[in-house]
């Protein structure tokens, strides 16, 4: 097993693409902390899961807002309390609010932000700060979106909040490489989880966004789980600074309705 005798964090893990990351990184050989703010019952069929391949001492399941500082320090100390550290940050845990940009409250911009960026932003500097102490390598993996780099009408604050990860990994890859920490990007782009039920209902709406996937078909939240697993892995040891799109081509061939 290629992450064996590794630890992982990954937030949003509860369900999703997040929830199949920590299954992955799991059945790969990671302990992993579990990160869930919405319901425990998520985070125990991912811990049930990674138990399932990697045995009783798979996982941890935490509860913690990454909006939340004290939460965001709690995520990181747990790491270290559970399993004496940790080599690999994923930061999952994200949101898109759909409001045209002439309606698009404070509120709602606060919100996006707050989760896909401030969170992102200051779990890596706990995370960078406990391996700067302990003199110790490792792997940040944010999972952005095609939408860092590509429109989204409608949905502008997604598109800052996303921008703006890019631009954070891209400077921190020169900031952080000094330490032997490498980070990168995976950019999804439309992947089949429960948050897409009414798209993958609509016919008509999916048959027109497939037209657009050169590969005809929908993501899997594997599709992503297996790319955060390479990042993780020795093999990708000189891999830092780059976005990775998992999209089926979808950037290349995007054409807006």
């Amino acid at each position: 097993m290629r992450l064996a005798g590794k630890v992982a964090i990954v937030t949003g893990a509860g369900s999703g693409i997040g929830q199949g990351i920590a299954k992955q990184l799991g059945c790969e050989g990671a302990k992993v902390v579990i990160d869930y703010i919405g319901s425990e019952a998520g985070a125990e069929e991912t811990l049930k899961a990674i138990q399932e391949c990697a045995g009783q001492g798979g996982g941890d399941i935490v509860r913690g807002d990454v909006t939340n500082m004290n939460d965001v320090r709690s995520l990181v100390d747990e790491a270290w309390k559970r399993f004496g550290g940790a080599d690999i940050l994923v930061n999952n845990a994200g949101m898109e609010i759909r409001s045209d940009f002439w309606e698009t409250t404070e509120e709602e911009y606060d919100k996006v932000m707050a989760v896909n960026l401030r969170g992102p932003f200051f779990l890596a500097q706990a995370f960078v700060q406990r391996l700067r102490a302990a003199k110790k390598p490792g792997r940040i993996i944010n999972i952005s979106s095609v939408h860092e780099d590509m429109a989204f009408p409608g949905f502008t604050t997604y598109c800052c909040s996303k921008g703006g990860m890019r631009m954070m990994m891209r400077n921190l890859t020169v900031e952080l490489g000094p330490l032997g920490i490498t980070i990168n990007n995976i950019a999804p782009g439309a992947i089949s989880t429960p948050i897409n039920k009414a798209l993958l209902a609509d016919k008509p709406k999916l048959d027109a966004l497939l037209r657009n996937i050169p590969l005809g078909r929908l993501g899997t939240v594997e599709d992503v789980a297996q790319m955060v697993a390479f990042l993780a892995s020795d093999e990708a040891s000189y891999v830092t600074g780059a976005t990775f799109l998992v999209d089926g081509g979808l950037m290349r061939n995007y054409h807006e309705q």
